[in-house]
């Protein structure tokens, strides 16, 4: 699989990664030995990057990568970068992100993952006045030189966030959600990064599933799953919930989306080739609740950029059903 490179601190990933949110928590259960499945099957199908967050399942997701980097142990784990977040365990506080605080939560996290030094920790979508408090910034270089963590970068949920960030001349990469439904960070947000040499990781590839192009209007979710319960924003930001779309137009707009994927090209595959040809982007970490899942979105490193017709095609659909509805909040 093609990798790419954070250029400030020349870590590679693969293009296309492994979101793991689903292993922990928000996605409905999955049992550990098909979480292990999935992870394995990620790395045959030649993913390298992880990406993980010590909240999801409280430390489960984490715990999880760990054991498997330990059974990956001699058969090439030093090929592989595990990226972890921190931040949402504790009050949404400016004053919380502190260098003490920091320096627990990368402990936890280090002790959960089994490293010694985490390959690149992020903030975890922290409350705004963080991304532009030098004395947070401070802390992070303090984490690598106390060799902590190897590299820091942010998680956002909006397009300033990330440009402030940008601007920090240490922060190695942003996350943030881009898929064919979000494009607002194509305007600002990507070629900045671009240009600073910060890498960008692409979260909600699929807009929560909507992408697959599976969902009808009366599909139900688990109770346990984000897409039953903050479907308005009601636990954390309506954006990691289908985007942010209303969920009867992001049907709606999904099943003219999957129309477009050619042959045998699933519209999942589609939607992550569409970010991967994005100028900018470094990954896209799509998740997965099953072996077959991670397989068919590694596969979709191997297709052929898409058309110019084809991308005109997707950005009509946007500006007809979604730019109006969201394009202003991000």
């Amino acid at each position: 699989m093609e990798q790419r490179t954070f250029r400030r601190t020349g870590q590679r990933a693969s293009v296309i990664g492994l979101g793991t949110w689903q292993l922990g928590a928000d996605w409905g259960s999955v049992d550990e030995d098909d979480a292990a499945a999935i992870l394995r099957a990620a790395a045959d199908s030649g993913i390298t990057f992880f990406d993980t967050a010590d909240v999801y399942g409280d430390g489960r997701s984490e715990r999880l990568i760990g054991r498997f980097l330990r059974e990956f142990d001699g058969k090439g784990a030093e090929n592989l970068l595990v990226a972890t977040k921190m931040g949402r365990r504790g009050p949404q506080d400016p004053a919380e992100f502190t260098l003490d605080n920091f320096r627990a939560w990368t402990d936890r996290s280090r002790a959960n993952l089994g490293v010694d030094t985490l390959d690149l920790v992020q903030l975890h979508c922290p409350p705004t006045p963080v991304f532009g408090t030098a004395a947070v910034y401070d802390a992070l270089n303090t984490l690598v030189d106390e060799k902590r963590v190897a590299a820091y970068g942010v998680s956002v949920e909006r397009c300033d966030e990330a440009l402030a960030a940008i601007a920090q001349p240490a922060v190695a990469s942003v996350q943030i959600i881009v898929n064919p439904f979000r494009r607002k960070p194509l305007e600002r947000v990507l070629p900045a990064a671009r240009a600073a040499g910060v890498g960008i990781i692409a979260r909600v590839p699929l807009a929560s599933g909507l992408l697959s192009g599976k969902f009808r209007h009366d599909t139900a979710f688990a109770p346990d799953d984000h897409r039953t319960y903050n479907r308005n924003g009601e636990a954390f930001d309506v954006g990691e919930t289908f985007s942010g779309i209303d969920y009867a137009t992001g049907v709606a707009a999904a099943r003219e989306f999957g129309e477009l994927a050619p042959g045998q090209q699933t519209p999942a595959q589609l939607a992550l080739r569409w970010i991967i040809d994005q100028p900018g982007v470094t990954s896209v970490i799509p998740g997965a609740t099953r072996v077959e899942q991670a397989r068919e979105n590694a596969a979709a490193a191997g297709s052929p950029p898409l058309s110019a017709a084809t991308l005109s095609a997707v950005e009509e659909i946007y500006d007809r059903r979604i730019r109006g509805q969201i394009h202003h909040l991000w």
